[in-house]
């Protein structure tokens, strides 16, 4: 692997001076992997999405009053370290060692959008380590329909804000990672169920975010006629108006892995920890306890 190196932005530095946040650094392969551990109690490790986005936006204080939160910081972003591609086998090595790196028996897993994926990857590959799986707004497959309707989602919200969809082509032909962090910004209001009504909320998240360039290895997404070998108590999460990871694919991973437990957060789109996160923890209490 060949790392780049990489400066962390200003809002990861703030981080740094955060008494209740460990910060851990091990090495998978010569790169660097940052993780943060934040709260006590069961350990659940989370996973942001993206990919290429920064690990921060999905911190949950309501979760740490609970659980031991392992945010990692995702290769290729923050402080971690740098590759020339990225596919999916490479996240879930970086994942691996991470696990390992808690010794703990069993985690819980926590996979947000892309993170999912990663997620369900890893529970395939060592069912063993899993004492449970919360998949967050997420799918098990990236095919042609699934394109389509975010695309439909996009245009959708071209009604409220006309410059979406240019905003979502400049994300997805970004060539670095100011280009990247640019575009997410002006795209990130179309993940919210009513970004209009609660701006006041998140705009300081949304003009703080930012992303790195995250080359992606072509490969096919698409692990349905896996889903039924996942044995871990699972519960899968969604906001009812995500219009990436919504309810559709939602329904597929509860419908195929066994024991499943589905819970639709009405009020939310694709970032439910935020829009409702007092029902987004209760939803995570199904598998932790």
């Amino acid at each position: 692997m060949h790392q780049v190196g990489s400066a962390p932005p200003e809002e990861e530095n703030e981080l740094k001076t955060d008494p209740t946040l460990r910060t851990h650094e091990i090495s998978v392969g010569g790169v660097r992997q940052v993780y943060h551990v934040a709260g006590q109690g069961p350990v659940c490790v989370a996973h942001s999405g993206g990919p290429g986005t920064a690990w921060w936006y999905l911190r949950m204080p309501a979760l740490e009053r609970h659980y031991t939160m392992v945010y990692l910081e995702p290769v290729g972003t923050g402080d971690s370290g740098r590759l020339e591609n990225y596919d999916l086998k490479t996240y879930v090595t970086f994942l691996a060692a991470v696990v390992d790196d808690l010794a703990e028996p069993k985690v819980h897993l926590l996979g947000h959008s892309h993170g999912g994926f990663v997620m369900q990857r890893y529970v395939l590959e060592y069912p063993d380590r899993v004492a449970g799986l919360i998949l967050y707004d997420t799918t098990a497959v990236t095919d042609q329909e699934f394109f389509a309707q975010a695309m439909a989602g996009v245009a959708a919200y071209a009604s409220i804000d006309p410059g979406m969809p240019a905003a979502f082509e400049r994300l997805t032909s970004a060539t670095d990672d100011e280009t990247m962090t640019s575009a997410l910004r002006e795209a990130l209001p179309c993940y919210f169920a009513d970004f209009p009504g609660r701006k006041a909320e998140f705009v300081d998240l949304i003009a703080g975010i930012r992303a790195w360039l995250v080359p992606q290895t072509p490969e096919a997404f698409d692990l349905r006629d896996q889903l039924g070998e996942i044995k871990a108590p699972t519960v899968v999460i969604v906001g009812t108006h995500d219009f990436i990871c919504g309810p559709r694919w939602a329904e597929v991973l509860h419908s195929s892995i066994p024991g499943a437990q589905l819970v639709e957060l009405k009020d939310s789109g694709h970032f439910g920890h935020l829009e409702q996160p007092t029902e987004f923890a209760a939803a995570v209490g199904i598998v932790i306890g």
